[in-house]
């Protein structure tokens, strides 16, 4: 066997997960290898920045580079923090300084062992947050794989009840009264903490409105859910991370990042069309 299947077959013998934490990682790295992980005949973009394709992911990282060739403090770093797979779809946490320090959650999918398809969303980190805790800070672990099915239900009813209004009062249906650790920069910790950051957002005439969610993934304890609304008057994309223990959520992540028009996009793939 040549050493050119060799390294084709190490390749694939790695687990998605693995092929995405060293594909983000060479971001940082500039290691040429993990781009082998992305199908070169069928790579579709959903951020509205990057063109379709390995070359709008070149040309991505082109204009990183030259940033930071003008910045020293721009130059890429990237710690992937969690991981999930749900399927052909593997999701991440990321703590990026990409164009600037950003919390990132990014969703790749795959086919026949290669990344076919990109979705992310990115916000901005801040120095303090409302509860003291950082934006990706927190349990990492994956753990109850056998509940993954009834988490992810657990989730759409939260959605659906609570997010979208249908019967906001069962809140406690699905979120822990005793503990809500929370990594949203202006929501303090707790349903309390919850309750007074909304309120607060009404009454100054910008309520965080979600009209359509568009995904939910899961894996074990952690459910990642994909949604569009409006916040700040912007209309925006919310990815929430939840994590759950004995049937309540006890901790919330997630990233809030403003739709570009299409118009204005880069590419014609849409944030969203899983």
């Amino acid at each position: 066997m040549s050493c050119e299947a060799d390294n084709k077959d190490e390749k694939m013998d790695k687990s998605n997960k693995q092929k995405v934490v060293e594909l983000l990682k060479s971001i940082e790295t500039g290691a040429q290898e993990p781009v082998a992980y992305i199908n070169p005949e069928k790579y579709i973009q959903h951020n509205q920045a990057v063109a379709d394709g390995l070359a709008g992911f070149g040309a991505a990282l082109g204009a990183l580079a030259e940033v930071a060739t003008k910045d020293p403090s721009m130059a890429p770093k990237v710690s992937t923090v969690r991981v999930f797979e749900d399927g052909d779809f593997v999701i991440t946490h990321t703590d990026y300084n990409f164009f600037g320090p950003k919390i990132g959650i990014d969703i790749f999918r795959f086919e026949d062992g290669l990344i076919v398809e990109h979705w992310d969303n990115l916000q901005a980190k801040v120095a303090e947050t409302a509860s003291g805790r950082s934006q990706i800070d927190g349990p990492t672990e994956v753990q109850n794989l056998e509940l993954t099915g009834a988490n992810k239900t657990l989730i759409k009813g939260l959605l659906d009840d609570v997010f979208f209004g249908a019967n906001p009062d069962k809140i406690t249906d699905y979120i822990s009264t005793e503990q809500y650790d929370q990594h949203n920069p202006g929501v303090k910790d707790g349903l309390a903490g919850l309750g007074e950051a909304l309120t607060a957002l009404a009454e100054a005439g910008m309520p965080m409105v979600y009209e359509k969610n568009h995904a939910i993934f899961g894996e074990g304890n952690f459910v990642v859910s994909i949604s569009e609304g409006i916040f700040m008057k912007e209309k925006v994309s919310f990815y929430d991370i939840f994590r759950i223990e004995n049937g309540k959520v006890v901790e919330h992540w997630d990233t809030i990042e403003k739709i570009i028009p299409d118009a204005e996009a880069i590419n014609t793939n849409g944030k969203f069309n899983f």
